[in-house]
């Protein structure tokens, strides 16, 4: 598992989670591929993920780079946190975050850890449950992210005031 960061000139923070190298079985023999797992944010809010398959691993990230563009979405936050806990879930993947006082940090593994740097998130705890996969982690964290809703959303679609809703 290799893991590469960059920064481009757009603002974007791009995130290789991992580099994996499959294989086909084709009649003159085997064929190698490499497929790249990347992350794209802005650090303020909005992040995407994409997976890239090539020949060459340069072409594989370069897609994946492209992919997660494609698949941006804007996420709540609450300072340089996260407003409320949440569990993220994809396949067999399972992804609990929790928010954290200012100052805790970012306490997450490898591919939780890429998708909340470049989504910008600063203080937050986070537990990977069941699958270790990391296309699966990656989309378990994106998930819980975007399934956040702020006290405002939910006051407004309510009708009420926020203060109403904390009582």
């Amino acid at each position: 598992m290799e893991r590469r960061n960059r920064e481009v000139d757009d603002g974007m923070i791009e995130k290789v989670v991992s580099i994996n190298r499959v294989s086909k079985t084709v009649k003159g023999g085997r064929v190698m591929k490499f497929s790249a797992l990347v992350v794209v944010g802005d650090g303020k809010g909005t992040i995407g993920f994409g997976l890239g398959k090539a020949g060459e691993v340069p072409e594989a990230i370069r897609k994946g780079i492209e992919a997660a563009k494609k698949n941006m979405h804007k996420i709540e936050m609450k300072g340089t946190t996260i407003p409320h806990e949440v569990i993220g879930a994809f396949g067999a993947g399972r992804v609990l975050m929790h928010p954290a006082p200012e100052g805790t940090g970012v306490i997450a593994g490898g591919p939780v850890r890429a998708v909340l740097e470049a989504a910008g998130i600063k203080d937050i705890r986070t537990k990977c449950l069941r699958s270790n996969n990391p296309c699966n982690v990656v989309t378990a964290t994106f998930n819980g992210l975007c399934s956040l809703t702020s006290a405002e959303s939910v006051a407004s679609k309510r009708g009420k005031t926020v203060k109403e809703i904390f009582g």
